[in-house]
């Protein structure tokens, strides 16, 4: 497993730069054009069109596995505007953490994923939970950065992942069946593609246990006397420092480091982040 994740890992660092580029912009265009036409057409007629539903995609609307996507899941204006920058912002971040290619795949696979739920279930599809499966995507690559609530309170993405998991459990347990299992399908694709950054949405406590030290004698020097140091700014000496976790040697002697290339200066990155960061220019 290990070397298939790698070699998956060099696919998309070599094709990085292949794709769609900012897709998450058209989709958000998109959406914006479906809800115009929408509110001028009372009848309905293109949204209809759009729409996913089994019988018609077997008749042979085969776009119709595709084009649901561009229907707005807010019924208020100001609410779906704001919905869609949020996640033309999100995929933007995405696109440079991970490269076009892997987020162009991400959110293709959330589709497809999708689609097959909706038609092993007999229910229409809908990209809303797909849609907020880039925010524990985002969470996880970023779990420290922070958004404004209600554009007034600063939160962790690692704890809005975490209130996301919360409202994935109330849909579960109080949505009828069979549409209590579409939140599940959007988090399938979510662990497809972030299985490995999951443990970066859990406290800093639980991340990395470590057994603490056996004390050396005093009359002996200390070899690993950097495990107990601590600077004014709380910082332990260390050799090498993940440009993107911050994560060092002295804190992780089991981790690999290694430098980057392609980045402009001298920067170093741990295994988990070597082929899945932006480059620095």
């Amino acid at each position: 497993m290990k070397d298939l994740q790698r070699r998956i890992d060099r696919f998309f660092f070599n094709n990085r730069n292949r794709g769609i580029h900012n897709l998450m912009l058209y989709v958000a265009i998109g959406n914006v054009i479906v809800y115009v036409f929408a509110m001028i057409d009372p009848s309905g007629a293109l949204l209809n069109a759009l729409t996913f539903r089994r019988a018609e995609i077997f008749r042979g609307q085969v776009w119709r596995l595709l084009t649901y996507i561009f229907i707005p899941s807010g019924y208020y204006p100001i609410t779906m505007l704001i919905m869609m920058f949020f996640y033309f912002q999100i995929g933007r971040i995405l696109e440079a953490r991970w490269g076009v290619a892997k987020f162009n795949i991400y959110y293709l696979c959330g589709i497809l994923i999708t689609d097959v739920a909706a038609l092993l279930l007999h229910v229409s599809a809908s990209a809303a939970y797909l849609n907020l499966s880039l925010i524990l995507a985002f969470a996880s690559t970023c779990p420290e950065d922070r958004v404004l609530l209600f554009f007034i309170i600063p939160l962790k993405m690692k704890w809005l992942a975490w209130a996301y998991f919360a409202t994935v459990a109330w849909t579960v347990i109080t949505e009828p069946f069979p549409y209590k299992l579409f939140p599940l399908f959007a988090l399938l694709n979510y662990f497809l593609f972030c299985h490995n950054d999951i443990r970066y949405l859990l406290p800093d406590s639980w991340q990395h246990r470590r057994p603490r030290p056996a004390r050396q004698p005093k009359a002996k020097p200390n070899p690993n006397w950097a495990d107990g140091y601590r600077s004014r700014e709380g910082q332990r000496p260390y050799r090498h420092k993940c440009t993107v976790c911050g994560r060092t040697d002295t804190d992780y002697p089991n981790l690999e480091f290694r430098y980057c290339s392609k980045c402009k200066g001298y920067h170093c990155y741990c295994i988990d982040h070597i082929n899945n960061h932006a480059h620095i220019q």
